[in-house]
């Protein structure tokens, strides 16, 4: 390949007259876990001579030519020879490992019309495999050039790409921005950043040149991955090309001619023009077992007794990959015949996979109008709201479902709150405006509006809760203000979940009379979210000033518990500390008698783990009342990326009306509430339905009578919580597929237990959390890599809060049947 970069009117290649290049070829695609260690890599290499001579030039100008490209002994090797035996190419020849046909089309030869150093047109046989015709593209791409610097757009293997030339006298660079390049392709990431994946994108290619000849081209590409909040999990993909000349020897004589068509026709009349760009296909697995053979070898580890053990979800996810394949008919078929043990986890595996099959097939499968299925159902319904990328169609069954019959009415609330969690993830992702989104916005915000019943009421308030609507803030404070107690906490809470840029100043504004008991006397859990709310949303020196003020004048536990909130914010460094420290210079504010009041509340926030990129809090807060029965405990975890969080969880318990059990005085505005125990809980961001304990003093006593001491159930299931699928369109043709999973086997569930002898009550929660993650690199023709790390997750212990001798801790430790900790 001649550069002929002294005649200004050559900007690219320019190939000599009657001569055939020989040059040899080579391309490799491996994987890596990010240390750049040969021994840690697999991939594979393709190899080969390479051909190449000058067909036609135009006449009426040097750079207007079309060249012929062909491959010949191509052979295919690992790229990692310490492999040695464990090669899944060893002992097998090219037509053996591509297939005999596919090895024909390969070393068929392309031509390539080449107009000023840029691909005008990519010509090649029709019918031809597209996998291999990719391979032959990504070689032609490398003959695009040109010789000066500049920042330009070219249209290759990869794309219409942004690149950048930079040109030496013994070298041409050029820069490819990857992130720029437009087609095609496939993939999804999770919603939320912090369970993301990031990935950068990096491609050059150099041109050597030596006495103004182009000698060799080397090109390296690399796609780099971690995961977000664990960056540990990492890798790289990295593609080479290395394209050297090696002799050039007498040729075949140009074909005259002023029109390139004419040229090609007399060439070979059966080339056909294609587009350069890489182009999309899937692979086809020829012998593979069946969906339902997968099943077989996956069901046993989904037992319920094995559902804390790791390869419970290592299980899970490698099944939702062979779902996501299969078609509606072979799903229906597995959970038509699956026993009732392990149909709950199926049915978890089957939601997760979310194509339109799984989906069609387990709303056929499911019967909504029946209370016999209600445990399959509601699993349905909370793999729906942790889905990773749900579509609109998941949202429409929804809405759709909504507005039938139902077995069950606490399964047609959970229908609306799941909706609520799907709006929000739908508009995260910029789907707003999408005609389902739309009407379940209408749907939620309506229902609320016109709400007749309490349990609608607080049905469409926890849909809010997840979707997080701004235009349903007006009603939000209408409800805190104005609705009686639950209602007013419910909408207080909600109000709690929104960004800071929506808590304006007539927000506020509520919140500072519900506190201040402008209008109406309000529940302390009410007062205490409102003030919350105001202290944690860029407070104003005189809303600090009045609620210090406050304290003192509060019934006894209300004020150890605002106590302990200020002096919370003071110590973890708040963002509203430094406006609590102006007001605290204010002497009638800072002193002995507001300082220390007495009171077994509290309040209390902590790092479970820091580090420069990432953060992990706990928070824990309790409030009793004036006779020393817990009216609420709140639990929340809360990891930061960056700018980016999550709310993994939060565990809330409240207690009313108990006073009468132990002949305790009731606390002002709360003399008249009915006997209540409940449980809430916010997981991954998903708002889920709050259970009962018991509801009237009636239902309390039944339940002291004949409680079997076994703890409600909040949520149970396998939770695919990180799911990051690209497709890759490599620049030496080839494919790569990064997939990312992890996983979670779950179980939360609470009880109270109460003691009329002593006059005490116990609340339990139960909390078991395992994680896997699972990493997946597929290329070319099918062939899969993959890299595990194996490593056990010691167990931790975080004091959450201590209280004179009192210490409350939450514990994250496998318990002893999970000794394999996690897969990673």
């Amino acid at each position: 390949m001649e550069n002929q970069n002294w005649k200004s009117h050559t900007t690219g290649l320019s190939l000599n007259n009657d001569r055939l290049y020989k040059l040899t070829y080579s391309t490799e695609v491996f994987l890596d876990r990010g240390k750049g260690k040969q021994e840690d890599s697999v991939g594979y290499r393709i190899s080969s001579n390479v051909d190449v001579i000058l067909l036609w030039r135009n006449p009426d100008g040097d750079d207007d030519q079309l060249i012929q490209i062909t491959m010949k002994d191509v052979n295919v090797e690992n790229v990692n020879e310490q492999r040695g035996e464990k090669s899944i190419f060893k002992g097998k020849n090219p037509p053996k490992i591509i297939r005999k046909e596919n090895l024909e089309a390969l070393q068929r030869p392309v031509l390539l019309h080449l107009v000023h150093g840029k691909v005008k047109e990519f010509y090649s046989y029709p019918n031809e495999p597209v996998a291999i015709e990719n391979l032959k593209r990504g070689l032609a791409s490398l003959f695009q050039m040109q010789l000066s610097s500049g920042t330009t757009n070219e249209v290759d293997i990869s794309g219409d790409c942004k690149v950048t030339y930079q040109a030496h006298q013994d070298k041409v660079t050029k820069i490819k921005a990857l992130d720029s390049c437009k087609i095609e392709r496939s993939g999804f990431t999770t919603s939320n950043q912090v369970l993301g994946v990031t990935s950068k994108a990096t491609s050059v290619t150099t041109y050597k040149i030596e006495d103004s000849f182009v000698i060799a081209v080397f090109a390296e590409e690399t796609h780099a991955f971690r995961m977000n909040f664990l960056q540990t999990i990492a890798g790289n993909i990295v593609s080479k090309q290395k394209l050297e000349l090696k002799t050039t020897e007498a040729g075949p004589r140009l074909i005259p001619g002023k029109q390139v068509a004419a040229v090609i026709k007399a060439v070979d009349s059966e080339y056909r023009a294609l587009p350069i760009v890489g182009q999309n296909f899937q692979s086809e697995c020829k012998g593979c077992p069946s969906l339902a053979e997968h099943w077989q070898s996956t069901r046993k580890h989904l037992q319920p007794d094995n559902l804390s053990k790791a390869e419970a979800v290592r299980s899970f996810l490698a099944f939702i990959q062979h779902l996501r394949t299969a078609r509606r008919e072979e799903i229906l078929q597995i959970l038509k015949a699956e026993s009732k043990e392990v149909l709950p986890q199926l049915v978890d595996a089957v939601t997760s996979a979310q194509t339109s099959d799984s989906l069609d097939a387990i709303l056929d499968f499911l019967d909504f109008k029946s209370d016999s299925s209600v445990i399959l159902q509601e699993r349905f319904l909370y793999a729906c709201g942790f889905a990773s990328h749900p579509d609109e169609e998941l949202l429409r069954a929804l809405i759709s479902k909504f507005k039938g019959s139902f077995g069950s009415n606490d399964i047609r609330e959970t229908v609306m709150i799941i909706a609520g969690a799907l709006v929000r993830k739908l508009c995260q992702n910029e789907g707003c405006k999408l005609k389902a989104v739309v009407e379940a916005k209408k749907l939620i915000l309506g229902g609320l509006e016109r709400a007749e019943k309490k349990e609608d009421t607080m049905m469409y308030l926890l849909s809010l809760k997840n979707a997080l609507l701004p235009e349903g803030i007006p009603l939000l404070l209408k409800y805190a203000e104005a609705g009686e107690g639950p209602i007013s906490h419910l909408a207080t809470t909600t109000l709690q979940r929104y960004d800071v840029r929506f808590i304006t100043d007539e927000v506020k504004k509520t919140l500072n009379r519900i506190y201040h008991q402008n209008r109406k006397v309000h529940e302390k859990t009410v007062r205490t979210t409102a003030a919350t709310i105001i202290l944690n949303n860029n407070p104003s020196y005189m809303e600090v000033k009045n609620i210090l003020l406050s304290i003192g004048e509060l019934p006894k536990e209300m004020n150890k518990y605002m106590l302990a909130v200020v002096q919370d914010i003071l110590r973890f460094e708040m963002p509203a500390s430094k406006m609590v420290r102006r007001v605290l210079k204010e002497m009638v504010i800072h002193n002995y008698d507001r300082f220390s009041k007495s009171g077994s509340s509290s309040a209390y926030t902590g790092y479970i783990e820091r580090a420069p990129h990432s953060a992990s809090t706990y928070s824990l807060d309790i409030l009793y009342s004036g006779s020393g029965i817990l009216r609420r405990s709140n639990l929340n975890i809360f990891q930061y990326i960056g700018k980016a969080n999550l709310h993994s969880s939060q565990v809330v318990i409240e207690a009313q009306g108990l006073e009468a059990l132990i002949a305790a005085t009731p606390d002002e505005g709360e003399e008249n509430l009915d006997s209540y125990a409940g449980m809430s809980a916010i997981l991954f961001d998903v708002q889920l339905r709050p259970v009962t304990f018991f509801n009237g003093y009636s239902d309390l006593m039944s339940k002291m009578l004949s409680a079997s001491g076994d703890p409600v159930s909040v949520v149970k299931g396998l939770i695919l919580l990180i799911d990051h699928s690209q497709e890759l369109q490599l620049q030496s043709g080839l494919k790569a597929n990064m997939d990312v999973q992890g996983g979670l086997a779950i179980d939360i569930s609470g009880a109270m237990e109460f003691s009329l002898w002593y006059r005490e009550s116990k609340t339990r929660v139960k909390n078991r959390q395992f994680e896997t993650k699972y990493e997946r690199l597929s290329t070319g023709r099918g062939y899969v890599s993959r890299r595990r790390k194996e490593s056990l997750v010691a167990g931790s212990e975080f004091p959450l809060h201590q209280e004179n001798s009192d210490m409350c801790k939450v514990v994250f430790a496998p318990e002893p049947e999970s000794s394999s900790g996690g897969w990673f």
